[in-house]
């Protein structure tokens, strides 16, 4: 079948259709990503740069979406089922004539490659889903996409993990799980002996491979069966390996043209194969390379690379009239900038050579013999033999098709018989596989062949056949598990030489047998064996003088050197060397050191003494205010019993659960908490520097070891949410509602508060319920209600808890309001409010009261103590996103005022009204009355009338369980039970002054400085 031809250049200002640039380091999820997109699409086709990734590819879509809805196509290999919905193809072999929602391809940097890049550069300027384009690859071609795509959308991925360089190391020392990259296949194998001899072996990798023998080399890698890879610049695309540091045993590579250094970008490309997902790698060299200067390490851990400067092109719209013609449609340059002629490329060349022949030149005349000479120069040259000797074989074969139509099967089965021999050494493999591959390219051409499945089963037995001998030939030279010099040296039974590596590598004769971690030796399984015992009696005596050493450094170390992990362990410079424990109390955790038996006496005493002292540091340091709490130095009577329900409810005690106690302690009480850090809120007593994220995660690390184990559900995930700055989060059931307290957050509902956050919001509350008109026509302010005694939720206290909806309705419940509903008159012009956005959020103000606590509670419709009111502001919470005000909201704000002129101007028939119902929240339950408390125990609940003007509620109500001021049981003065706002507060009281160190001394002082200033 003839190649189609490419689809017009699309215009520039149409490019950036549906497209997307994803673009990033390695190790980001790319390709996972594009995979994703695709399956959710109807249809969808993804382009890849290698064979072996495009075989991956497909493997994983066929799981996903079934083996029948998916199509292969490479340049050797055609799976194509009936109604394939999927297509995943290399670049070069994606079918330019079908039509599809989704499309992607990946590392289209490769646009840039003087033998590729026009490829690739067509495709990301012709090609298009019709729903979504995703353009996937390195940061390096942003500008140039840009450019050519006016419009694109860009979106950058970080790495998943860190990149770090670790410098230079021996290739007998490097880690376990590394690959060594070389540049040369003299240079691959030479490494790989050695790492044979003293490592017990290495997998090899290279790009003349085939895909069969690379995946088996490394399985070889990630089974285990090897701890070493060596490679060439191939694993730096397409290959997803467990490999944790890549060591560049050189930095110059031959690209085709001329040897050359290794640019910054090549050079993070292939480093960024080290770490996967979430886990860290390293990179370094050999010690056959000059170490990396510091200007190139930070480009490659820090990403950043000069952009590319040109993208190769060629001319696409290739016009087959004749040779002549298709020669100066070949010679067409670009006229865009940011593109460049690509160099004459191996089809080009063999184009020439055919030409040069009269015979060839008679044949090709006419559109169709020109189109089918230009296909046949397709064939690439898997051999890398001559170009004379690539183009003699592509004289023969269109010489069949042009006289015969075909090619001839006996003529086609004597080039396979040639490959069809798994005798001889690696280099004699690897030619044969290069071989039958050009012979599975033509097998793929369904109008070559007179029976082409034939021949494709046949050549792809072929090569199978031979890459599973390459593969064997491989293992048998550089898999060894026993190295000859050890073997040599047991054999002699002379003294073994151990030494250990700053890294922790411990390794005898050599050979690394076990690392050292913190105190702790680890064994390597691949030393274990009969000589393992022997080897690790080696090791007995460096072991034990370098964890003296170590013990030594601990005991005298910073406490900047040390760390507390999530999972409870204490790392020093990064080691493992102990553990938390729970103990009686949860503020001093046990501290159980992890050493072997080599760690003892007088060196394991001092390293336990020092983790001991720096745990203790740690919690006193990160939570101050709770040891001082403790301590309770300063603190006398009842508040001495609040600090230790504080302490032991570390740092957030709910206020009904200690409702009689808070209610008996007086001012210099109160006052000697808030000195340490204290604040007693409407619904919680709390301290508000443990909200932070440091102590926060300590505190609930502690909570879990004395609770429950570190692997809990929610132990890792709140401590994050917390930090994050997130007012409020929906609440998982699986989570135990402790911790969501121990974190600063209180349960309400189905959401979780932060616990200063609900006191801004009973600061936002209390004026709305304390509200009361003194003229009739006054109408109440936004939230407030004509008649006072409730309020209406407003965007100001939706947007402060970043929810609205029913969520936000539970969360009042669960704080004791209740509901009820209200109809009310209106314009009906205010549907036109309704429907537009809400107004930008105002600002919760405080008000500045110098009440009691005691009367700011009880004037209060949500129970907040006054004396918090001013310093609410500080609330440390990062502002949350505004939700969308809720319809009520909005209604009732509306509708509150015609209760006044508006109702007037209806009744005058100026405008015309409508019945809506509102939805209005007051103190209390409405599922059942206020109980009265009898006299002896010092509490009245007053008439609805009172309980509206601030009086008793109920217990379980937000407003609390009050007391008179008059004595035990004695009801308040006439004069006290006025309704209280924010802007009027009675005098303190005479017979006991205002404590000097309480905000309603600092607002009072504040309050006069301006009575002055303004009488000046």
């Amino acid at each position: 079948m003839p190649r189609p031809i490419a689809p017009m250049m699309l215009p520039p200002q149409a490019r950036s259709r549906t497209v997307t640039a994803v673009l990033g380091p390695t190790n980001t999820g790319k390709t996972h990503l594009a995979i994703e997109r695709m399956v959710a699409h109807p249809t969808g086709m993804i382009g890849l740069p290698l064979r072996l990734l495009a075989r991956e590819v497909y493997n994983r879509v066929a799981d996903r979406t079934g083996i029948d809805s998916v199509a292969l196509i490479t340049g050797e290999e055609k799976i194509i089922p009936k109604n394939p919905r999927f297509w995943v193809s290399t670049v070069e072999a994606m079918p330019l004539d079908i039509v599809v929602d989704f499309v992607a391809i990946d590392e289209v940097q490769l646009a840039a490659n003087l033998d590729r890049g026009h490829v690739f550069t067509d495709r990301i300027l012709n090609i298009r889903g019709r729903s979504e384009t995703l353009l996937l690859g390195a940061a390096t071609v942003r500008p140039l996409l840009e450019k050519l795509l006016p419009g694109l959308n860009v979106v950058t991925r970080p790495r998943m993990s860190v990149l770090t360089y670790v410098g230079s190391k021996k290739v007998s020392r490097l880690p376990a799980r590394s690959a060594v990259v070389a540049f040369s296949s003299d240079e691959v194998y030479g490494i790989a002996e050695l790492l044979r001899r003293q490592r017990g072996g290495a997998a090899v990798v290279l790009g003349s491979l085939s895909p069969r023998t690379r995946n088996a080399q490394v399985e070889l890698f990630q089974n285990g069966d090897v701890e070493h890879l060596v490679a060439t610049d191939a694993i730096g695309m397409g290959l997803n390996l467990d490999v944790d540091h890549v060591a560049f045993a050189g930095n110059r590579k031959y690209d085709g043209y001329q040897y050359r250094q290794l640019t910054a970008a090549e050079m993070a490309q292939i480093a960024g194969r080290a770490g996967r997902h979430t886990r860290d790698g390293t990179f370094g060299v050999t010690g056959r390379v000059d170490p990396l200067d510091d200007e190139l390490v930070d480009q490659i851990e820090g990403h950043q690379f000069n952009g590319l400067k040109v993208l190769q092109w060629r001319n696409s719209r290739l016009d087959f009239s004749s040779t002549a013609i298709l020669r100066q449609s070949l010679d067409v340059v670009p006229r865009e900038d940011g593109l460049a002629r690509a160099p004459v490329g191996d089809d080009i060349v063999a184009l020439e050579h055919l030409l040069r022949d009269s015979s060839i030149s008679d044949l090709a005349k006419g559109r169709d013999a020109v189109e089918l000479i230009w296909d046949v120069c397709q064939i690439p040259d898997y051999r890398k033999i001559a170009p004379a000797n690539h183009a003699e074989m592509l004289n023969t074969i269109y010489t069949h098709l042009m006289r015969d139509g075909a090619i001839s099967d006996d003529w086609f089965n004597r080039q396979v018989a040639f490959a069809d021999r798994v005798d001889g050494d690696i280099d004699t493999l690897a030619n044969r596989i290069a071989h039958i591959r050009t012979w599975t390219f033509v097998a793929n051409r369904p109008d070559w062949l007179a029976d082409p499945a034939h021949w494709q089963q046949v050549t792809r037995k072929i090569e199978d056949k031979l890459s599973d001998a390459l593969h064997d030939r491989l293992t048998q030279r550089f898999v060894d598990r026993r190295t000859s010099v050890l073997m040599r040296r047991l054999r002699e039974n002379a003294m073994l030489e151990a030494e250990i590596t700053p890294s922790g590598d411990v390794l005898v004769e050599g050979q690394h047998i076990g690392n050292l971690l913190g105190f702790r030796f680890a064994p390597d399984a691949a030393a274990e064996g009969p000589d393992g015992k022997t080897l690790r009696a080696a090791a007995q005596k460096a072991l034990a003088a370098e964890i003296e050493t170590r013990a030594d450094r601990l005991s005298r170390a910073e406490n900047g050197d040390f760390i507390l992990s999530s999972d409870g362990t204490i790392r020093w410079r990064g080691e493992v060397v102990a553990k938390l424990a729970a103990a009686e109390e949860v503020l001093k955790p046990s501290v159980i050191l992890l050493a072997d038996e080599l760690l003892s006496g007088a060196e394991r005493d001092k390293v336990q003494e020092r983790l001991d002292l720096w745990v203790k540091a740690q919690v006193e340091t990160l939570l101050k205010p709770l040891t001082d709490l403790q301590a309770a130095e300063g603190l006398e009577g009842l508040a001495r019993g609040v600090a230790f329900r504080i302490v032991e409810n570390l740092g957030i005690l709910e206020r009904q659960d200690a409702a009689e106690e808070i209610r008996q302690l007086d001012q210099d009480m109160r006052s000697s908490l808030r000195k340490m850090g204290v604040r007693f809120g409407a619904y919680n007593i709390y301290v508000p520097v443990l909200l932070k994220p440091a102590p926060s995660q300590l505190l609930a690390q502690l909570w879990a070891l004395k609770h429950g184990a570190l692997d809990m559900e929610g132990l890792s995930e709140l401590p994050q949410l917390s930090a994050s700055g997130r007012t409020s989060i929906p609440v998982n059931p699986d989570i135990d509602k402790a911790l969501y307290k121990v974190v600063g957050f209180r349960v309400c509902g189905p959401r979780a508060v932060r616990v200063d956050i609900l006191e801004r919001l009973a600061d936002i509350i209390r004026p709305l319920v304390s509200w009361k008109p003194m003229d009739a026509d006054v109408a109440p302010p936004e939230g407030a209600i004509q008649q006072g005694g409730g309020f209406t939720v407003t965007v100001a206290m939706t947007s402060l808890l970043g929810c609205a909806g029913d969520d936000f309705t539970q969360i009042l419940k669960s704080l004791g309001y209740r509901v009820e509903t209200k109809e009310v008159q209106r314009p009906v012009s205010v549907l036109t409010l309704v429907e537009t956005p809400a107004a930008a959020e105002t600002p919760v103000e405080v008000a500045a009261e110098d009440s009691t606590e005691e009367d700011a509670v009880e004037g209060a419709a949500a129970p907040a103590v006054v004396e918090e009111a001013a310093a609410s502001a500080e609330a440390e919470a990062a502002p949350a996103e505004t939700p969308p005000e809720p319809a009520s909201a909005k209604v009732a704000a509306d509708a509150e005022p015609v209760e006044g002129d508006s109702a007037d101007a209806a009744a005058d028939g100026s405008e015309e009204m409508e019945t809506v119902t509102i939805e209005i929240w007051r103190p209390g339950r409405g599922d059942r009355r206020p109980r009265r408390q009898g006299a002896q125990d010092g509490r009245r609940a007053g008439s609805q009338e009172n309980r509206a003007k601030g009086g008793e509620g109920r217990k379980d109500s937000p407003r609390g369980d009050k007391r008179g001021k008059g004595g035990k049981g004695a009801p308040r003065p006439e004069r006290n039970r006025g309704l209280k706002t924010f802007e009027s507060s009675p005098k303190p009281k005479k017979d006991k002054p205002v404590d000097p160190d309480s905000p309603f001394a600092a607002l009072m002082a504040l309050k006069a400085g301006m009575d002055k200033k303004g009488k000046s």
